[in-house]
Formats: structure tokens, sequence, C-alpha cells
């Protein structure tokens, strides 16, 4: 498994891969139905995990949209924009999306 997934993910799929594979269909399964760019739909997703503070997939995530063209201050803008909604929980995502930002060449 790729070495920027979070040990969690990969635990999962080392230990429960019946699940993984079941989880990851439907993770493909909407990924097709969406109608946003591939970029969008990252940027929204870190947007996502961030609220819910599931810091662990921000780096995976932050890789793939820079790799998508996705700039340092989209990333940070996606991380902060569930400030008004879901208040000031989302910055605790704010280091972990840099540094992954920033060490992407």
């Amino acid at each position: 498994m790729d070495n920027q997934v979070s040990n969690a993910f990969q635990l999962f799929f080392k230990e429960a891969p019946g699940h993984a594979k079941g989880w990851m269909e439907a993770v493909q399964n909407v990924d097709k139905a969406s109608a946003l760019d591939r970029k969008t739909e990252e940027l929204a997703y870190i947007a996502v995990l961030a609220a819910a503070r599931l810091e662990s997939g921000i780096p995976f995530h932050v890789r793939s949209a820079k790799q998508l063209g996705a700039t340092r201050e989209e990333i940070i803008s996606a991380v902060l924009i569930g400030l008004p909604a879901v208040g000031n929980g989302v910055i605790q995502s704010l280091p972990a999306a840099i540094q992954a930002y920033d060490s992407v060449e």
C-alpha cells in the first residue's frame, strides 16, 4: 500500500481486506457519479476531512490535490472554509495540510 496513506488505513486494508474492497468500490462509484472536476473534488474532500477532524487523511488528499494543480493557498482555503459552519476545529488540520503540500515537489 502507498506509504502516503495513514497507518490506520493501511491496517484496515491488511486486516479487513473484504471490508476494504467494499469500501473502495463504494468510493469509486461515488467518484464516478460526481459532477466535480478532480481538483475541485479533492479540495472539497480536504474541507470535509478538516471539518470532521479526520487529520490522518489530509496528507494523502493534499498531495493528490497538488498533483492536480491546487495551489498552497487553495489548500489552506479548503481547510479553513468550514470555519463559519463548524468553528475553529478545522485549524487542527492546517499543520498536516501545509506540511504535506510543502513536502511534495
